[in-house]
């Protein structure tokens, strides 16, 4: 078992070898705006998962997609050229939803700027229900118990 260090080590260095092979080598006409964003290799060393985005839309990613199986032989064994280990991992593609969660994060936070707009157009020349201050200050209490105690 390898120490994580040494893991994340070497994942580093598989997503630096498959952006650049995918940059120089790999020219493939399916392949789109293609960007590594992470790599995460397992405990054992013999299974890397490589996080890739694209730029564009459904047909592209899918395009992209099976141009990254197709290549997957030729980036693993530059990677096993370029690591030096004595087990090149299994590479897995997996598109990576980052994007997809920064749009989400992004519609959440304009729903939340439109709502307090509202509010604060609901506000605008509101006045309140009660007194301005509601809350009691020290010197009020004391007077309104000694006019009680003073009328018994």
């Amino acid at each position: 078992m390898a120490d994580n260090a040494r893991a994340r080590k070497l994942a580093d260095r598989i997503q630096v070898v498959v952006a650049e092979t995918l940059d120089r080598r790999i020219k493939d006409p399916r392949l789109g705006f293609v960007t590594i964003t992470d790599a995460r290799v397992t405990g054992d060393l013999r299974e890397a998962t490589v996080f890739y985005t694209v730029y564009g839309d459904e047909a592209e990613r899918t395009a992209s997609a099976a141009a990254l199986e197709s290549a997957k032989g030729i980036l693993r064994s530059e990677v096993g050229r370029q690591t030096g280990v004595r087990f090149t991992p299994t590479l897995t593609f997996v598109p990576d939803a980052l994007p997809e969660n920064a749009r989400t994060i992004d519609h959440l936070l304009d729903e939340a700027r439109a709502k307090d707009a509202q509010v604060r157009e609901a506000s605008t020349g509101a006045t309140y229900a009660g007194d301005a201050d509601p809350y009691r200050k020290p010197g009020e209490d004391d007077h309104d118990e000694n006019e009680d105690e003073a009328s018994e």
